[in-house]
């Protein structure tokens, strides 16, 4: 099986920056056979090779650095995420363990609990669509109003925390659950502002200018260095040193945005946000097949009107 997949992921075409830097390495592989077939007609002297090795050695500096930075936005993006799925499942157990018994505003807590990561996901991408938070939050005026805020998670944040708030004040929940719970969804929106800060501060530009220049000079020097009597070797040499230094150049860049789609290597936010979903959902149901002592009562809203109507005047 190993050596079925070697195989496998080594010819592999889709999914990879293969055909992203193929047609910059054939103009270097023509760009080298220009050059070995001019000097088979007049014969130069080669260029020295230490310049070119000295040049290569900088080159693979400068190109780990580069790969570093974007792997390390990708991983703590990662990091981030695996984040809100702790979050947010912390969060629905709080709800469904230390507050009030009402089953009508247990399933809404955990169902606007789901709905956080679905929102941060469309959020971090620059949607306004949200097709999955039709079901889930089975209120299509609530999820216009979500389509709507200026900032998608906070708005679903400050549901919560409403929410939460109205288990004190109407539903019997222990202040210091309430502060626990609070605690969980306060760090939800501290994992979305770490991804918007690696989503907004992109890797310096005049890092990745550098770069791509020394690879240029690199590649144009690199043929005249290796002419010899067979006048296609100084091609065929720079295509396949171009390939690996390009696809490198080309992997930082895909790393560098871990949340768009359009990036080889994005996240996968999509599975991710189902599984929390899942996780959640599974909870409410094996919490509303338990006996409960309180099922049946009056619901939290319900309580809530009755006690405005008994308020004094």
């Amino acid at each position: 099986m190993g050596a079925r997949q070697f195989w496998k992921d080594v010819f592999t075409w889709r999914g990879t920056v293969t055909p992203l830097v193929m047609p910059r390495v054939l103009l270097f592989g023509l760009y080298g056979l220009l050059v070995g077939r001019v000097h088979a007609v007049f014969g130069w002297e080669a260029l020295e090779r230490g310049a070119v090795e000295f040049t290569a050695g900088f080159l693979v500096l400068l190109l780990v650095l580069r790969t570093n930075a974007g792997y390390e936005r990708w991983w703590e993006a990662r990091k981030l995420w695996g984040g809100i799925v702790n979050q947010s499942r912390n969060l629905a157990i709080a709800g469904l363990t230390y507050g009030p018994r009402d089953s009508e505003w247990r399933e809404r807590f955990v169902r606007w609990t789901a709905a956080f990561s679905h929102v941060a996901r469309r959020s971090l991408r620059g949607e306004q669509e949200l097709p999955e938070l039709v079901p889930l939050l089975q209120d299509a005026a609530e999820v216009e109003r979500i389509a709507h805020a200026q900032h998608m998670p906070s708005f679903v944040a400050q549901t919560l925390g409403g929410m939460l708030r109205e288990g004190v004040e109407h539903g019997g929940m222990d202040r210091f659950a309430f502060l626990a719970a609070d605690r969980e969804r306060a760090q939800l929106i501290d994992h979305v502002g770490g991804c918007e800060r690696i989503l907004k501060t992109p890797l310096p530009r005049i890092h990745t200018i550098k770069l791509r220049r020394v690879i240029v000079l690199y590649l144009l020097g690199l043929p005249i260095a290796v002419v010899g009597p067979i006048w296609w070797l100084p091609g065929l040499v720079t295509a396949l040193v171009a390939f690996p230094i390009l696809a490198i150049d080309q992997i930082a860049v895909e790393l560098e945005n871990p949340f768009s789609p359009k990036s080889l290597s994005h996240l996968p936010l999509g599975p991710i946000c189902d599984t929390i979903e899942g996780n959640l959902l599974a909870l409410l149901e094996a919490e509303e097949a338990l006996p409960m002592p309180g099922r049946g009562a009056p619901s939290l809203g319900a309580r809530m009107e009755e006690g405005s109507e008994q308020a004094p005047s």
